[in-house]
């Protein structure tokens, strides 16, 4: 959950080292997230999130039981590695932010399979040992501040667990492929997004009706309609790009991309 394109100093909070330690403010200026070019979304999020992101798969493993291919959902923010075109001289463009981003600047990372730490970027402009809501009391116990989040956090890692679910019943019915994105920008040069799966709208159709209602049933054809739904997303990423490239190559008045496309890889 600790991606170091946002955390730029992950630090595990603890109670004797942090004791004094406050939040002073909360973030104000979201150019802390300008690496971020993705962020794993829980299966909860789909239905406010496809209104705003594209959402793809990602391969994350493969389960040590079974040995099959593990996906994770994400929320694409930026056409290029370290881009996040959601951020807009610190401002966020979108109504909705991922969970992930909410808790910022915690997180929540694994230290085993029963085990996980809160942890904080040290890096966020917004603590302070003299103003502010303190992480722990004057006996060292988290404070309400502190507790709240931790328990945030948690309820974030349960939906995770859910989410896996989903992307083993998108693995195990075969409905994932490889896409590749490609964009023609008004200066000719090429923007291409490759490393992602989508789903697959001609297997979805052909899949046998007692699957489609199993499907249906335990709430992942919801998820799918939701993922397709986002992908037109796609086109306003290359867009934004557009929007901030030198004047010399994006001419003014310049229309959408003069081709993008999706096809599988």
């Amino acid at each position: 959950m600790i991606n170091p394109n946002f955390y730029k100093q992950p630090v595990v909070i603890d109670s004797n080292q942090h004791r004094q330690l406050k939040l002073a403010q909360a973030v104000q200026d979201w150019s802390v997230a300008a690496d971020l070019n993705a962020i794993f979304l829980a299966s909860v999020e789909f239905g406010d999130a496809c209104c705003e992101y594209p959402i793809v798969f990602v391969e994350a493993g493969k389960d040590e039981q079974t040995g099959k291919m593990l996906v994770a959902p994400i929320a694409v923010m930026g056409v290029q590695d370290k881009q996040n075109l959601y951020v807009d001289k610190g401002q966020w463009r979108a109504a909705y932010l991922p969970a992930m981003v909410r808790a910022y600047p915690f997180g929540l990372a694994r230290q085993d399979e029963s085990h996980v730490l809160v942890v904080m970027d040290r890096a966020f402009g917004g603590w302070s040992e003299a103003e502010g809501q303190p992480l722990f009391d004057a006996a060292g116990k988290p404070t309400e501040l502190l507790s709240g989040m931790r328990d945030q956090l948690e309820k974030l890692e349960a939906e995770i667990q859910r989410t896996r679910f989903f992307g083993a019943m998108l693995v195990d019915s075969d409905l994932l492929q490889p896409m590749r994105f490609d964009a023609t920008l008004p200066d000719g040069r090429q923007v291409s997004m490759d490393g992602f799966l989508t789903v697959d709208e001609k297997r979805v159709a052909e899949l046998p009706d007692a699957k489609v209602l199993e499907l249906h049933r335990n709430g992942v054809l919801g998820l799918i309609h939701a993922h397709q739904i986002s992908l037109r997303h796609m086109r306003r990423l290359v867009q934004w790009h557009v929007d901030r490239l030198p004047a010399a190559a994006a001419p003014a008045g310049a229309a959408a991309p003069a081709n993008a496309a999706a096809t599988t890889a």
